[in-house]
């Protein structure tokens, strides 16, 4: 049997020990290379996280601040009344909710449209449940619910409010749609 030099019997059994370690779960304390790289990666990690929180706090701070406030810049199509399953429209203006079963917040929208109806000679309030009625989802393109449409006495949209509409705001459209003035 022929010797080895000594070197490769050291490299040889140094292997050998590594992969007997390995196979083991043994392992041999890191370099301070690779803890170098593992806290540049653990760096980056953070950094990663902190832009996505901060992306997510600005989408929610923007979705927060455009709930319930009035869209005027809208495409104005006219509605017609037998599509939503309703006789006639309101003869001064129509406030028009779009609700679904699972909503929370629609009986309470339900309940200040109504009262804000009635409160006015020629307002009309429409509920559509739009949970059975995807088409409708789909034409008027509603992806909250509430959504509320105010359409002048013509049935044309005038204004759209996503999310829960603020009863002054709502008071002030349809002063604007009728020309009164406001006693908010």
């Amino acid at each position: 049997m022929v010797s080895l030099p000594h070197r490769r019997r050291t490299e040889s059994a140094t292997g050998l020990l590594r992969a007997a370690r390995h196979r083991t779960g043994v392992r041999q304390p890191f370099s301070r290379k690779q803890l170098a790289w593992d806290a540049v990666t653990i760096v980056n990690a953070l950094i990663g996280l902190a832009v996505l929180l901060a992306v997510t706090v600005a989408l929610g701070v923007l979705v927060q601040w455009r709930q319930g406030r009035p869209r005027r810049h809208i495409a104005h199509e006219v509605v017609e009344p037998g599509r939503l399953g309703a006789e006639s429209l309101g003869a001064t203006a129509t406030l028009l909710q779009f609700s679904t079963e699972l909503c929370s917040r629609c009986p309470g929208v339900h309940r200040t449209l109504a009262a804000v109806a009635d409160g006015r000679d020629g307002v009309r309030h429409l509920d559509i449940d739009v949970t059975h009625r995807p088409d409708i989802a789909k034409h008027f393109h509603i992806l909250q619910t509430p959504t509320t449409l105010v359409l002048d006495s013509d049935g044309v949209v005038q204004t759209r409010f996503g999310g829960v509409p603020n009863r002054d705001v709502l008071e002030l459209e349809l002063n604007r749609l009728t020309g009164e003035t406001a006693n908010v």
